[in-house]
């Protein structure tokens, strides 16, 4: 059972889909300071500012050993928020921002994210990557991922998915089966 219920991660529920995306004028990445992700993401929610920062559930023991559960970012220090640049000064007057980089290139992220999102909603066990290795370029054919695009890895003897956001160098990867691949 987790410490605390999972709260929402992205606002308004579907902001990566078409139609809202066409209103948003432009998106950043907010870094933010070390552990203030889940402050900044309620801050923004009451202020109605769009933003996404996915959230995974994590197990550790405690030292009797007891298993907790509790929901942390994707990418640590990292939330993506999508408005106006005063959206962006209302949400800098929080106090949790250390630096706001703006997105050159909006739809790349928001494939990106797409496919982010689609990781984390599936429930399967995800693992953060830290940089974008080498290797071939992949495409899912089958299976509950149909469709996504990423990178092969290999992580302790086992095949991964690593689907990335490209502007930070950072993704998330999923055991895959190569028989469900095809290259691109």
């Amino acid at each position: 059972m987790p410490i605390l219920p999972k709260e929402p991660d992205i606002f308004p529920c579907d902001l990566l889909v078409d139609e809202t995306v066409q209103q948003v004028d432009r998106w950043w990445a907010i870094y933010t300071l070390s552990r203030r992700e889940k402050d900044l993401v309620r801050r923004l929610r009451t202020q109605s500012i769009y933003h996404y920062c996915p959230l995974i559930k994590r197990r550790s023991r405690s030292p009797s050993g007891r298993v907790r559960e509790s929901y942390v970012p994707l990418f640590a220090g990292y939330v993506f928020l999508a408005g106006t640049e005063e959206h962006r000064y209302e949400a800098m007057k929080s106090n949790c921002i250390s630096r706001c980089l703006e997105i050159d290139d909006p739809q790349q992220l928001i494939f990106d994210l797409r496919q982010i999102q689609q990781l984390v909603e599936s429930d399967a066990p995800l693992s953060p990557e830290a940089r974008i290795s080498a290797g071939d370029p992949v495409r899912v054919r089958s299976g509950p991922f149909k469709g996504l695009e990423g990178v092969v890895i290999q992580r302790r003897g086992q095949q991964r998915l690593l689907v990335s956001i490209h502007f930070l160098q950072q993704g998330a990867s999923v055991l895959i089966e190569d028989y469900q691949l095809e290259q691109i």
